[in-house]
């Protein structure tokens, strides 16, 4: 494509405090949220005669780190079709050239509202469990291809007004993890597992600790383990749960024991304590759903050594999930994930800029020649009492932003 007839296709706009340079194509940009990995502003797609979220990519090259997390968002999200994780209809770039390339724009699937705000409201039993089965069954399709979320957390996960649930974000690339007494505390860390928060090994059930902090706080109310550090967090951890068994101690490195064991013991509280019945909806009758199985669940999820927590499959199975158990949702194919060193890859900055502008380059030239509308709208269970506009209105997420 000549030059001249790429600019036009492209206009700029301010959105908050940002200038957005888009294609033609969008309109009607509204902010709807800001976060660490970028700003994301909701518009109207000519071509897809439909409402898009638009998130421009926060200076994605100022650092490897940055760098790298654009690259694996972009990679995963043209490699995943599932209906429990966001959809990616779009990605684009205004400018020209290699030597220009500064930012990536990717167009995805507009949703209601965002888990903080449905938080807030009451939810009945069948809402609760259908909500988790969602999560549940869109960790699963990431673990299928090897992906490990391990930073699950409310911002990142999305809702209709149906009831319809989806992953917002792909969670850490290994690098970004880091353990207790290494990083300082720059995002909100309430949702990850001991083992990351604690610098240890980890397997798929780590996504699984992040869902049972999710769940209690929807039956809560309130954030389960709100901690202001890494320490703190840790400190909240076994202040409601206990101090784990010498067992647990004995897997960590010898500067962390040496802490987490020289911290005073705790007994912790019964998750009857911490999760009383007068926190659960009634008992359901039509899908015989009660608070007693709801507080097994979470018993199972929060559990500190990760050998004893269940797994997303054990979870998937569990009375409180598996009502609304559907083959094609649990089993979908996995993705055929690209680039199989993914997690692994370092390089300089100037060459993931590289990697990602190939990517970007790739995605215009398989759609150039067909639209790609992106996955089905699916159906979901049912319409919240609230409408998704008051939802967003009326309720604000306190602890986390939109990335």
């Amino acid at each position: 494509m000549n030059r001249n007839k790429r600019e036009k296709e492209y206009y700029s706009i301010d959105v908050g405090d940002s200038t957005f340079m888009v294609l033609k194509r969008y309109q009607n940009l509204r902010p709807i949220g800001s976060g660490a990995q970028g700003i994301v502003c909701s518009a109207y797609d000519h071509n897809l005669e439909r409402n898009v979220a638009i998130k421009k990519l926060s200076r994605p090259f100022q650092n490897q780190t940055h760098a790298k997390r654009a690259y694996r968002e972009l990679v995963l999200m043209k490699c995943v079709n599932h209906k429990n994780i966001i959809g990616l209809l779009n990605v684009f770039t205004p400018q020209k050239t290699l030597e220009e390339f500064q930012d990536v724009y990717i167009v995805m699937e507009l949703m209601d509202a965002n888990l903080c705000q449905v938080i807030q409201m009451e939810l009945d039993h069948e809402r609760l469990s259908y909500l988790l089965y969602q999560m549940l069954c869109g960790i699963k399709h990431l673990h299928s291809a090897g992906i490990i979320h391990r930073d699950l957390k409310p911002s990142n996960i999305v809702v209709k007004s149906d009831c319809t649930l989806k992953i917002l974000d792909f969670g850490l690339a290994r690098t970004a993890a880091t353990g207790l007494l290494m990083t300082p505390y720059v995002v909100t860390r309430y949702y990850r597992a001991p083992e990351v928060i604690l610098g240890m090994g980890y397997q798929a059930n780590v996504d699984v600790w992040s869902v049972g902090c999710i769940m209690a706080e929807m039956v809560r109310g309130s954030v389960l383990f709100p901690g202001t550090d890494h320490i703190d967090q840790w400190n909240k951890v076994i202040e409601q749960l206990g101090t784990p068994s010498q067992e647990f101690l004995m897997k960590l490195n010898q500067s962390v024991r040496t802490y987490v064991e020289n911290r005073p013991r705790y007994a912790g509280y019964s998750f009857e304590k911490l999760f009383p019945d007068v926190l659960f909806p009634a008992d359901s009758e039509h899908n015989k759903l009660k608070a007693s199985q709801a507080r097994d669940l979470l018993s199972k999820m929060l559990v500190i050594d990760a050998s004893k927590r269940i797994s997303v499959d054990e979870a998937l199975q569990h009375p409180y999930i598996n009502v609304w158990y559907d083959p094609t949702e649990v089993e979908a194919p996995p993705p055929a994930i690209t680039d199989k060193q993914l997690d692994e890859r370092e390089h300089t900055v100037e060459e993931w800029k590289e990697l990602i502008y190939k990517e970007v380059l790739d995605w215009e030239e398989r759609t150039k020649n067909g639209v790609i509308r992106g996955q089905p709208a699916s159906i979901g269970k049912w319409r919240f009492l609230t409408t998704p506009h008051t939802i967003l209105n009326e309720v604000n997420c306190s602890h986390n932003t939109a990335t």
